[in-house]
């Protein structure tokens, strides 16, 4: 049995493409270029007690916003549509490697917030998800005290990262951490 915190994911199967076992994908990853390097990948279920299935890809194109995946053994319609709601993956070990002053997003899931603008750090609240969809900026979606708050993850705003401690240090605007606080309207 494997954790999901060992994969990371680079595409979710959303329906099949074509008649010979093609498979429409969602990209996940910021490398879908890397799909052209990969032959081995796996699919993972986010049902419980599931393992996960190795697959070989046999080909691939950027197709309208996602990725067409065909995988050996997978050559009918029907075989495709089993596929629908799987996750395409790699072992961690495996992604891409970043620059000195690069993060992988998911792995600030988890950690905690610090907002270093004032003279203590005050902890702001967990990140729990990171929304890629508000602008030409992530948007650190916290959990804390005062409920949730959106943070821009802004190089500007940004002063360490710990990823081992599961910290990340920001200076935010005054005011920025209390948006949702009780009283504040």
């Amino acid at each position: 049995m494997t954790t999901a915190h060992e994969w990371v994911w680079l595409a979710r199967i959303r329906r099949p493409q074509g008649r010979k076992g093609e498979v429409y994908a969602e990209i996940l990853t910021d490398f879908p270029e890397r799909f052209s390097e990969r032959r081995r990948l796996w699919l993972l279920s986010e049902r419980a007690g599931t393992v996960p299935r190795e697959v070989e890809l046999r080909a691939h194109w950027l197709h309208k916003g996602g990725v067409v995946l065909h995988f050996s053994g997978v050559d009918s319609i029907s075989a495709a549509e089993a596929l629908a709601g799987l996750a395409v993956a790699i072992p961690r070990e495996e992604r891409a490697a970043l620059g000195e002053d690069e993060v992988y997003i998911g792995d600030l899931i988890g950690c905690t917030l610090v907002d270093v603008a004032g003279a203590e750090p005050r902890p702001v609240g967990e990140i729990e998800e990171v929304d890629r969809t508000a602008g030409p900026v992530a948007l650190l979606v916290i959990r804390g005290a005062a409920g949730e708050v959106l943070v821009p993850f802004a190089k500007s705003f940004l002063r360490r990262i710990d990823l081992d401690g599961k910290r990340v240090e920001m200076a935010l605007p005054e005011g920025l951490a209390d948006l949702n606080a009780p009283g504040k309207s």
